[in-house]
């Protein structure tokens, strides 16, 4: 099993920027694939970045130039830097890991974004 828990949302005016992490924790010794995906009211879960047990990312068009991903060890597999953020930026943050196949979430981070 694995638990993640996000932290690092918030509430900030557009070209701000926020940092969010992500922690793992449970039994397991390595993972293959961690990201960042959001969910905005009304709207259907998305992707935003990921990263690769080898450090290649992946971004979505809508977060380029503004949001990096990045991970520090496997207990951290998953930290995302958000400058430039605009109004539609506005959602809740779930985190993602790959174990053995399996994908594991997080429970949301909610950042705001007002204009």
């Amino acid at each position: 099993q694995v638990q993640l828990v996000e932290s690092g949302g918030g509430v900030v005016r557009a070209g701000g920027s926020l940092n969010l992490s992500c922690f793992a924790s449970g039994r397991f010794s390595a993972i293959n694939a961690a990201g960042w995906y959001r969910q905005a009211l009304g709207k259907q879960r998305e992707m935003v970045a990921t990263i690769s047990s080898d450090g290649i990312t992946n971004y979505a068009d809508f977060v380029k130039g503004r949001f990096t991903v990045s991970r520090v060890n496997v207990r951290k597999p998953a930290y995302l830097q958000m400058n430039s953020l605009k109004p539609e930026d506005t959602a809740v943050y779930y985190c993602n890991a790959v174990v053995l196949g399996e994908d594991y979430w997080g429970k949301g981070t909610l950042v705001t974004v007002s204009s």
